[in-house]
């Protein structure tokens, strides 16, 4: 699963590496993206590419409470397809979730916690993880509109690569941009998507041990990047 990350990158820097337009907000820098905190996503808007904040954490829009967003962070790319909570934002709603890195925690055997790790692209760039958006209105009360649209989205995970497999059995999935404009395109192409929801190349990626203050969602500064040196760990489930 992808529990944490990383966003932390100026918005222009986003929108120039991703070819897309700037948001209309600006978020401040967030060294510990936690489920229902915003973050941005890049969309597919009549061919151009537009970066806007959304929350993290997919509010179905038949939900009768967003709180159901806490749980749904994350989306098996196995499963996708078929499960009512996602089936219809994968088929309309695709989305890049742009990252500088995410957490992972491994196990440290004979002991109860885990040892976080960061993970981010060797050469530095931004990941571009796959992800799915929603819309959700809230349910009108005594025939009163309770408030205003929100919008979230969840990240897709497949099955590890072979970096990634050392700590941990799932891993998001990381889109190649040569196929971003088809995986943000409107459609519904179950047969083209399917093959691009598979674990990242051996090598693209890097991971560090890192220091246990990510483990609390009140810390946030680049100070949670700093390396940790690691015990001996084995793969989390």
């Amino acid at each position: 699963m992808c529990g944490r990350f990383v966003s932390a990158s100026p918005p222009d820097e986003l929108a120039n590496y991703f070819g897309a337009e700037l948001p209309d907000r600006e978020l401040e820098p967030n060294f510990n993206v936690a489920p229902t905190t915003e973050s941005y996503v890049v969309l597919g808007r009549g061919g151009h590419r537009q970066l806007t904040p959304m929350r993290w954490g997919l509010v179905p829009f038949w939900a009768k409470d967003a709180k159901i967003g806490a749980k749904m962070i994350n989306a098996r790319a196995e499963t996708v397809f078929d499960k009512p909570a996602f089936r219809s934002a994968i088929r309309r709603h695709r989305c890049i979730v742009p990252v500088d890195g995410f957490y992972e925690w491994a196990k440290i055997p004979g002991q109860s916690k885990k040892q976080p790790y960061f993970i981010q692209r060797g050469d530095g760039e931004p990941l571009a993880l796959a992800g799915v958006w929603e819309r959700w209105t809230p349910p009108a009360v005594d025939g009163e509109d309770d408030g205003d649209p929100l919008y979230s989205f969840t990240i897709l995970t497949c099955g590890p690569n072979e970096t990634m497999s050392s700590i941990h059995q799932r891993m998001p999935v990381i889109l190649a941009p040569r196929v971003w404009d088809e995986w943000i395109a409107d459609g519904d192409n179950r047969e083209a998507l399917e093959p691009m929801l598979k674990p990242a190349p051996a090598g693209l990626l890097t991971l560090r041990p890192v220091t246990s203050l990510v483990n609390n969602v009140r810390n946030n500064g680049s100070e949670l990047l700093e390396v940790d040196p690691a015990p001996s760990v084995v793969a989390s489930e």
